[in-house]
């Protein structure tokens, strides 16, 4: 069994005995621990999923100042990655945000990053599953004739990579690895080859609207800011991670600096490619690159695969996401025991959960319409997908003033603790620019959350008076 993290409330927790090996692992033939190559893939499948498809047409009216707060972001996401490979390095085991913050600030914190991950991953995996059958109509027009055909092809969408989890982490790291490098074709093509017929008059003006410098910047970054969610990944996997205190880190920063690559250079060449009046109204931006670069109309169908396949990627790494943390909070009884339970390395109750809620939500948003609750609902993952980050760099620069330092050696003090404080000021960022109606859904989800901590935290009491 593995070392638990629990101290009352009122203490936060000590720098806790490194977890052994096999504490989270996978076991059985069916299940796999993850090495650095199919974590890194993870990481990067969970940062791009289908927004990438769409970035250069939303930034375009701003400018090419969007392409400095993109810049400025990419800075921001590496320095949250270096942060989560430190804490991963002082908690390698499976739940990253839930455990790096109720080790720090307890129980409560802890449950608060859980419950508000958990509600980032099952709402965005019904978002996701829905955006899905956009680009399906594309390869399927006939998708697109009946509201019940198309809310089908969403709940396809969402049960297909449940079902690769329910497998076993064998098949999911096999899964993460295919989709990765199926998507990243032609987003490499159009971001690499795209460069060879660059044309700079494409470009258009370098601010396109009456902001001052620092407004656009600020305008341009609030549309980028969550295109590097997932950042986190591989830390809540930590547990199927080989040697998680060495890879989890490395994995972190590669993927998110692969990520970040593939997002700046894909949105230069489109840039380039698409003459600013047309990439302006474009809705599918990376076609009409495809189209410049080899002539006629095929550019549509190529990217609408490729989006699909990215889709279906990210759905299969953020479901095995949305069961760990729930996972890590169930051993520590701050979640229903169901979620503790694993088979094939995978926690089944989470998958089959996090899949229903999901569902439920998606068939919601057909039969309700797209104007429903369903939009503000994805409104607010913006900002509950922050709280886990703040809570986490928070963390960190605890365990730095107070002293616990773990493997943090001297000379890398310093470094460590600026880190920090740019992750913060990051997240704080992310939570600013989500907007005020967000923040405002996401404190009531928050809220409700401390209700089912209080049964849960009662429960727990009792079983341990």
């Amino acid at each position: 069994m593995s070392t638990t993290l629990h101290t009352p409330d009122s203490a936060p927790a000590t720098t806790p005995a490194p977890a052994p090996a096999t504490a989270d692992g996978a076991s059985g033939p069916h299940a796999r621990r993850f090495g650095l190559p199919i974590a890194t893939c993870l990481v990067m499948g969970n940062i791009i999923g289908g927004g990438i498809f769409l970035l250069p047409a939303s930034v375009a009216p701003f400018g090419t100042i969007s392409l400095v707060a993109f810049g400025v972001l990419t800075l921001g996401a590496i320095a949250l990655a270096l942060v989560f490979g430190r804490l991963a390095e002082r908690h390698p085991q499976t739940g990253g945000p839930y455990v790096y913050a109720r080790a720090a600030f307890g129980d409560f914190a802890g449950f608060l990053a859980a419950w508000s991950y958990w509600i980032t991953t099952w709402v965005s995996n019904a978002a996701l599953a829905v955006a899905a059958v956009g680009y399906l109509r594309v390869l399927c027009p006939a998708l697109g004739d009946h509201t019940w055909s198309m809310c089908l092809g969403a709940l396809a969408v969402q049960w297909l990579p449940a079902l690769a989890n329910l497998a076993g982490t064998r098949y999911v790291g096999a899964v993460q690895l295919v989709s990765t490098v199926l998507k990243f074709a032609p987003l490499l093509v159009v971001a690499v080859g795209g460069l060879f017929a660059f044309d700079p008059a494409n470009l258009g003006p370098f601010q396109a609207t009456g902001q001052g410098p620092v407004g656009a910047v600020s305008a341009s970054a609030a549309i980028l800011l969550f295109s590097y969610l997932g950042i986190e990944s591989a830390a809540v996997s930590a547990g199927e991670v080989r040697d998680p205190a060495r890879n989890v880190g490395r994995a972190t920063v590669l993927g998110t600096t692969g990520a970040a690559a593939v997002y700046l250079l894909g949105t230069l060449s489109v840039f380039g490619l698409v003459a600013h009046d047309r990439l302006v109204t474009s809705q599918a931006p990376f076609s009409d690159a495809v189209d410049v670069m080899f002539g006629g109309t095929w550019g549509g169908t190529v990217v609408a695969c490729a989006a699909v396949i990215s889709m279906v990627g990210a759905l299969n790494g953020w479901t095995l996401l949305s069961a760990q943390t729930p996972y890590a909070a169930a051993r520590d009884g701050l979640f229903p025991k169901a979620f503790e339970t694993k088979r094939r390395g995978v926690p089944v109750a989470g998958v089959l959960v996090t899949a229903a809620l999901a569902s439920g939500l998606t068939v919601y948003n057909y039969t309700a319409g797209s104007d429903g609750v369903f939009e503000v609902l994805v409104l607010v993952t913006t900002f509950t997908a922050t709280v886990p980050y703040l809570l986490s760099t928070a963390a960190q620069i605890y365990f730095l003033a107070s002293g616990q330092r773990g493997r943090v050696r001297r000379g890398r003090l310093v470094r460590d603790a600026v880190l920090a404080c740019l992750a913060f000021a990051f997240s704080l960022w992310l939570v600013a620019g989500s907007g005020y109606a967000a923040v405002y859904q996401g404190v009531l989800f928050l809220f409700a959350g401390v209700f089912c901590y209080a049964v849960m935290a009662a429960r727990k009491s009792r079983a341990t008076a």
